[in-house]
């Protein structure tokens, strides 16, 4: 069975790849999910905070030691705890290439314009194969109108393009008034994908201590319809590769993004759960749904059920707001 696909320009066995996470700080698990049969691999992301306040770190410790000792041996601070550094993430990258065969995608997330973007360079110098934009906005200034917070992520976008020729994916949330108009927008840049969702974690709170809680959870399938709803929308629209991450933990979660449009189908937290194997036997799941609905390659389901080519182009519209709502029935009267 053909699963090929083409994403971000790069040619691929089959769609499957493991998303930003931990997964790829260990060598040996980066190499088991490599025998797995992965297609590429998205580093975890190097944050805009962790370039700028290393900078100005340094910086701090350079004016302070200037009125000091001179016997003094170092004045650098310890930086805030991040999982790795911005020049560790680099020669990480460095010995990825190294170890596997199949692409490297390389992970930055910002919000803002300015010098902690040539970090874009450096990982195009370090061998990445492409890069991925996580933008991560939160709106949460009421006086800030929604063309400013998507003129803000089209500049980084805009930064990011001309600075760099590898392939650039934008890694976006749902939270845009008009989605499908800023995907064009983002097209029009030469950006050469859409990820779709990056994930929101939103923090509990603790009423005993009256504490805002940090929490973090894996996802399930619940979580991609969203993100199929508008696959289905903009496949078709943009020129740009798609790929949806989030909620994807089987072979039938896979089908789904593709049948869709999705070029390109991260996962994560089902390789966190079942491990790195876990991607061989949705590839072969896959192959076999494939085969005994007499498919001849995966590129012929891709698109199938968009908004473009679905026979019911309504399920995706607001039609369908009102008849799922009257399909409901309550318990007491079935």
């Amino acid at each position: 069975m053909d699963l090929s696909t083409t994403y971000l320009g790069l040619e691929l066995p089959h769609p499957l790849i493991p998303g930003a996470s931990p997964l790829v700080d260990d060598l040996d698990t980066v190499r088991r999910l490599e025998d797995a049969g992965a297609a590429a691999l998205v580093m975890r992301s190097l944050f805009e905070e962790q370039i700028s306040g290393e900078r100005q770190a340094t910086l701090d410790s350079m004016e302070a030691g200037a009125e000091s000792f001179g016997e003094a041996l170092s004045y650098f601070p310890a930086l805030p705890e991040f999982a790795i550094g911005p020049e560790e993430y680099l020669e990480h990258l460095r010995r990825l290439k190294a170890a596997v065969a199949i692409p490297v995608i390389a992970s930055l997330n910002g919000h803002t314009t300015g010098g902690w973007l040539d970090y874009a360079a450096r990982m195009e110098e370090a061998g990445a194969d492409a890069l991925e934009l996580n933008l991560y906005f939160l709106a949460t200034d009421a006086a800030e109108p929604a063309g400013v917070l998507e003129a803000r992520t089209l500049a980084v976008l805009r930064a990011v393009r001309e600075t760099v020729r590898i392939p650039v994916a934008a890694k976006l949330s749902p939270f845009y008034t008009s989605l499908p108009h800023l995907a064009r927008e983002i097209d029009a840049l030469g950006i050469d994908g859409l990820v779709l969702f990056n994930r929101f974690y939103q923090p509990d709170l603790d009423i005993e201590e009256l504490q805002v809680v940090r929490s973090i959870r894996l996802s399930d399938s619940t979580e991609l319809p969203l993100r199929l709803s508008w696959l289905a929308v903009l496949s078709g629209k943009v020129r740009a590769s798609l790929a949806v991450t989030g909620g994807v933990h089987t072979a039938r979660d896979v089908l789904k993004a593709v049948m869709v449009g999705a070029h390109g189908v991260q996962m994560v937290s089902a390789l966190l759960r079942h491990g790195p194997e876990h991607l061989a036997h949705v590839r072969i799941e896959m192959e076999r749904w494939l085969e005994e609905h007499e498919y001849e390659s995966l590129a012929q389901a891709r698109g199938s059920l968009s908004l473009a080519r679905c026979p019911d182009a309504g399920a995706y519209e607001r039609v369908n707001y009102l008849q799922v709502l009257h399909s409901w029935r309550s318990v007491a009267a079935v």
